[in-house]
């Protein structure tokens, strides 16, 4: 069974794409980051696959490209505008961080996080963790559940209505980096 501190190593392991990013020459953008683009290695490390939709972002242009990525995990803006950035990974990363946790696609669950952003109400975030998690597993305790509350959390931050509030995958990865061991 896929374990909760494993789900949290594929969650950190996969915001690592934070490399393509802010550590390239030239920053890249994956544009389809998506449970089918997520290898595990035997303990559960998470490589992302499938490049074939990456794209160079180029300094000093608009980066305006025809659609790619996976629908459910492509951020509204990116399908309306055609403007790629780095802001169509961080919501990918997202949506597929709250299939991890939650052991299925997040589709009711998004429709909540869209129409509570659109609103003055936070009714997604009172939402209780054990409500979010994957029921299959048994409830986290202690250190994990704090893990995975923070987790949660950092996700609906990458699916904030206004894309100028999310944050950046670097920011993300040191947010992760950050939390302490188990």
């Amino acid at each position: 069974m896929f374990e909760w501190i494993a789900r949290v190593n594929v969650v950190k392991s996969v915001a690592a794409l934070s490399y393509m990013h802010h550590d390239c020459l030239h920053p890249i953008v994956h544009r389809d980051i998506s449970s089918k683009d997520i290898f595990l290695d035997l303990e559960y490390n998470a490589y992302i696959s499938d490049f074939g939709t990456a794209r160079i972002l180029k300094p000093n242009s608009s980066n305006w490209t025809s659609f790619a990525g996976t629908f459910g995990y492509t951020a509204p803006e990116f399908a309306y505008t055609m403007e790629m950035n780095e802001k169509c990974d961080v919501y990918s990363f997202g949506v597929l961080t709250l299939e991890v946790i939650m052991g299925k696609l997040p589709g009711d669950l998004m429709i909540s996080v869209l129409s509570s952003s659109l609103s003055t109400s936070n009714t997604v975030l009172d939402t209780p963790l054990r409500d979010i998690l994957d029921q299959r597993l048994s409830a986290p305790r202690g250190q994990i559940a704090e893990k995975l509350g923070f987790i949660v959390k950092l996700a609906f931050s990458c699916l904030q209505t206004n894309p100028e509030s999310w944050p950046t995958m670097k920011q993300v990865s040191q947010e992760l980096s950050n939390q302490r061991p188990y």
